[in-house]
């Protein structure tokens, strides 16, 4: 099998342009840090634009079904732009992990993710890996108990699909989001604000009946497509910081013509770099490829803590403004930490990858 190209074709840089326009529009820094005060009334209406206006909301449902038909390459590419604007949009946890999980499904749920009607979550934990346990609720006779903590996207969910214990194995049951309980979660980051999801006997539809291959492919694909998002992020900081640093001034000289500034940014643009090829590589093996679980394992185990390292030194090199609340800096920081135990910790990757790669000593 051939090396996949990375390089952005012309279909992906104007899908970056559409995005990127639309979110410069509707997606305000000032905006955003008003969800920590607890007005998301920003949501909604971005996800509208983003989902329906642009179509976004079915980019990975084949064309029979009703969507794009696209690949995780472009999907890759809107969450590059989705993690530039810390956008609070549940476009990785509806269109992509949800979406993958409903993959081959008949059922008309499908479609309607693809229309931007409707939006769906997967109810595990925020840091469940692909390789692991997958959390599971007990099920009879189509009743659903128990409760899901830390679940991303619930509070944007129309259905949520709860994995589920039965005689026979793991199920997939469709949950109504009216069904259930979601009690917010004050989350350190607000702009993907995670829920407990408490299933006091809601009646679930069945959907996929031995459910842990979807699942582990819904959350591999979760893992390696967040990759994008946390290049997204990284790239903002680094982009921001080179342009602050070249326009202040001490002691007469721009800030950013001192040495030791130039290296560590220097050393940033590197890792930045690195990253966009690592989250490239994740995103651009078809599905089934041999290398693609080691891959997604190597893009985070590298991406995860490289969007941290970027945001911490975005808040850094911005001296007093960078501290400061009107200064979006922080939002990325947040979305960065809390980015790095998302479908498993840099760790839970490192030694998934070591298995992989048959290291001495790996688990």
């Amino acid at each position: 099998m051939s090396e996949p190209n990375l390089l952005y074709t012309d279909v992906e840089d104007d899908l970056r342009s559409s995005v990127r326009a639309l979110l410069a529009d509707r997606c305000d820094p000032h905006a955003v840090i008003a969800l920590y005060d607890g007005d998301r009334s920003l949501v909604a209406p971005l996800w509208k634009a983003l989902a329906i206006d642009l179509g976004l909301a079915g980019l990975l449902v084949p064309e029979d079904r009703g969507g794009a038909g696209a690949s995780a390459r472009e999907a890759a590419v809107v969450l590059e732009e989705l993690g530039r604007a810390v956008a609070p949009v549940p476009f990785l946890t509806s269109a992509v992990v949800a979406t993958t999980a409903l993959a081959g499904t008949d059922g008309d749920l499908l479609a309607e993710l693809a229309e931007g009607e409707r939006t769906a979550a997967l109810a595990v934990p925020l840091p469940t890996t692909p390789y692991g346990v997958i959390p599971a609720v007990p099920a009879t006779g189509g009743r659903l108990t128990g409760t899901v903590t830390s679940v991303a996207g619930a509070l944007e969910a129309d259905v949520l699909l709860v994995p589920a214990a039965t005689g026979d194995g793991l199920a997939l049951y469709g949950v109504a989001a009216t069904d259930v309980t979601r009690v917010p979660v004050v989350s350190l980051d607000m702009s993907r604000q995670l829920a407990d999801v408490r299933l006091d006997g809601a009646a679930g539809t069945p959907v996929i009946a031995n459910a842990e291959p979807a699942v582990r492919r819904a959350l591999r694909a979760g893992a390696a497509l967040l990759a994008s998002e946390q290049f997204g992020v990284a790239r903002w900081c680094l982009d921001e910081t080179v342009g602050y640093l070249t326009q202040r001034r001490q002691f007469g000289r721009v800030v950013g013509g001192f040495q030791a500034l130039k290296h560590r940014l220097a050393d940033l643009a590197t890792g930045v770099d690195s990253a966009n090829a690592a989250a490239r590589y994740a995103a651009a093996l078809p599905a089934g490829d041999p290398d693609l679980e080691l891959a997604t394992a190597l893009a985070q185990a590298y991406c995860s803590d490289l969007a941290v390292t970027a945001a911490e030194e975005a808040v850094q090199l911005h001296g007093g403004i960078g501290m400061t609340w009107e200064h979006p800096a922080h939002l990325y920081l947040k979305r960065a930490k809390a980015d790095q135990i998302a479908f498993g910790t840099a760790g839970a990757h490192r030694a998934r990858l070591a298995g992989l790669v048959d290291l001495p000593g790996a688990p």
